[in-house]
C-alpha cells in the first residue's frame, strides 16, 4: 500500500523542503494589507503586478520606535530579507522577514499621489467650490454596498437622530474593477431626483487596493460635477482617498457622515420650543407696553368739547385781529395814495417832456454834423492809403512789364543767373498769366 500522510505530516515535509531549498532570500515588492496587532508584530502582503506572498515582521526584528527606523506603510515599495516558511495551522507559505529597506512609494500609492497633485492643480480641492450641507434634507441618497455594515450604521444613526428623514439606498459595488463605473453611474442618477438634497458616498475601511475605486479619476470628476453636496465617508478615520479631497465634506466614518447630514430631531424640537416660549414672552411684554402707552395717552387726552371751545376762542381772537389789521392797512394805503397824487400834481411830466424834446433835437443835429465830418476825413484817409498800397503792390511792378521768375520744380524765386542750370525749367509770373520756359544759356555779370 502507498504511504498515507496526514495533513500535518505533509505540511511539515513541505515546510522542511521550502526552508531547506531557499534559505535566506531577498524579495522586492509592494506592501499591502498591513496589520499591526497589539503584540507589536506586523503582518502584511508583499506583492507585485502578478503575484503575492504573505509576510510577517516580528517586533524583535523590526521595531519602528528605534532611532533611525521607519514605519511600514500601505503601498510602500520595499526590499525584504528573510526565509520562506509554512504556517501549519493554515497551510500557507509565508516570508519571515528579518530586515526591510524602503524602495520608495508603491505603484498604487504613487498613482494616488500623482492623481492627487493633478486634480489639486486643476482646483478640484479648492475650499471655494465646497458647498454647505442642507440644514434639514428632504431625502439623503446613500451610495454604498447594500450588504455591508455601512448602510446599517447610517440607518441606525439617522433613525436615532431624525427618523422622519428618508434614506435612498443606491446600491453599488465598492470594490473590484466594476465599482468605479457603478459609482459614477450612481452619482449621475441621484441628480435626476428632485427630492434628494444630499449624497453620502460610503464604504468601510480596507487596503489601498480595496479603496482603489474611490481613488479613480472618473469618480473624482463625477463628484465634482454633481449638483448636490457630496459627503465622502470612505474607510476609517485615518484613511484618505481622492474622493475625500474632491467631496464637499469628508467624514471620518460612515456613522460620522450620517451625523453631519442629519440634525438631532429632539434638539431641533427643543430649540423650536425655546424660541416659541421666547416669542410668547416677547409678545406679552409688547402687549403690556402697548397697554401702558394707551393708559398714559388716555390720561393725557382732553375732552373734545373743551378742545373745540378753546379753538373757538382762538378763532374769534384771530378774526378780530384780522379785521383791525385790515382797517389799519386800508387807512395807510389811502394816505399814501393821497401823498403820491399831490406829488404828481406838483411834478407835471408834460413840462419835462417838452424840455427833453428840445434837448433831443439839439443833440440830433450835433450828431449828424459830427458823423458827416468824420465820414469825410475817413474817405480822405482811405484814398491816400489806396494810392500808397497801389505804389507798393507787386502787381503794380508787374503791370510795368516786370516778371517773377521761379525755378522748377521747387518754386524758389531766382535772383541770380547761376541759381539755375542750363536746360533747366523756370516759371515766369507776369501781370496776366504765367509762362514755363527752358534756360538755353546763362550769362554772368562781369
Amino acid at each position: 500500500m502507498k504511504e498515507i500522510l496526514t495533513v500535518t505530516i505533509l505540511t511539515e515535509r513541505i515546510r522542511e523542503l521550502l526552508e531547506g531549498c531557499f534559505g535566506v532570500v531577498w524579495v522586492e515588492g509592494e506592501v499591502s494589507n498591513l496589520r499591526r496587532p497589539a503584540s507589536g508584530h506586523q503582518y502584511f502582503t508583499l506583492k507585485d503586478d502578478r503575484s503575492q506572498i504573505r509576510g510577517v515582521l516580528f517586533r524583535s526584528a523590526f521595531a519602528p520606535e528605534r532611532a533611525g527606523r521607519f514605519s511600514l506603510e500601505e503601498g510602500m515599495g520595499v526590499l525584504c530579507r528573510g526565509r520562506v516558511s509554512v504556517y501549519p495551522p493554515r497551510g500557507d507559505y509565508q516570508l519571515i522577514v528579518d530586515h526591510v529597506e524602503p524602495l520608495g512609494l508603491g505603484a498604487l500609492q504613487k498613482a494616488f499621489e500623482q492623481l492627487k497633485a493633478r486634480l489639486e492643480a486643476e482646483g478640484l480641492f479648492d475650499a471655494a467650490r465646497k458647498r454647505p450641507l442642507p440644514f434639514l434634507p428632504r431625502r439623503i441618497a446613500v451610495i454604498t454596498s447594500p450588504t455591508g455594515a455601512v448602510i446599517r450604521d447610517i440607518l441606525n444613526v439617522t433613525g436615532r437622530r431624525f427618523p422622519s428623514v428618508p434614506i435612498l439606498l443606491v446600491p453599488v459595488r465598492v470594490q473590484g474593477p466594476e465599482a468605479s463605473a457603478e459609482i459614477v453611474r450612481a452619482l449621475g442618477d441621484v441628480q435626476t431626483r428632485a427630492d434628494v438634497d444630499c449624497v453620502i458616498l460610503a464604504r468601510g475601511g480596507g487596503s489601498l487596493e480595496d479603496l482603489a475605486p474611490f481613488n479613480d479619476e472618473g469618480v473624482a470628476r463625477a463628484i465634482a460635477r454633481c449638483r448636490l453636496p457630496v459627503v465622502s465617508a470612505v474607510g476609517h478615520e485615518t484613511d484618505f482617498t481622492i474622493a475625500d479631497f474632491v467631496a464637499d465634506l469628508r467624514a471620518p466614518t460612515p456613522s460620522a457622515a450620517a451625523e453631519l447630514a442629519v440634525p438631532v430631531r429632539n434638539e431641533l424640537l427643543g430649540t423650536v420650543d425655546a424660541l416659541a416660549r421666547r416669542l410668547i414672552r416677547q409678545k406679552e411684554l409688547c402687549l403690556r407696553g402697548f397697554k401702558e402707552r394707551v393708559r398714559t395717552t388716555g390720561d393725557r387726552l382732553r375732552h373734545p368739547g373743551r378742545v373745540i371751545g378753546d379753538h373757538r376762542l382762538t378763532v374769534d381772537d384771530f378774526s378780530e385781529r384780522l379785521r383791525r389789521g385790515l382797517r389799519q392797512r386800508a387807512a395807510a394805503e389811502r394816505a399814501a395814495w393821497s401823498s403820491l397824487r399831490t406829488r404828481l400834481v406838483q411834478r407835471d411830466p408834460r413840462q419835462t417832456v417838452r424840455e427833453k424834446r428840445l434837448l433831443t433835437g439839439d443833440c440830433r443835429r450835433r450828431l449828424e454834423q459830427g458823423c458827416q465830418s468824420l465820414l469825410a476825413r475817413s474817405r480822405e484817409r482811405l484814398k491816400a492809403g489806396t494810392a500808397l498800397l497801389g505804389s507798393l503792390s507787386p502787381l503794380g511792378v508787374l503791370n510795368r512789364g516786370y516778371g517773377i521768375v521761379r525755378r522748377l520744380p521747387d518754386g524758389a524765386i531766382l535772383r541770380r543767373a547761376d541759381a539755375v542750370a542750363a536746360g533747366g525749367e523756370v516759371a515766369v509770373q507776369l501781370s496776366r498769366g504765367r509762362l514755363t520756359a527752358r534756360v538755353l544759356k546763362i550769362e554772368q555779370e562781369q
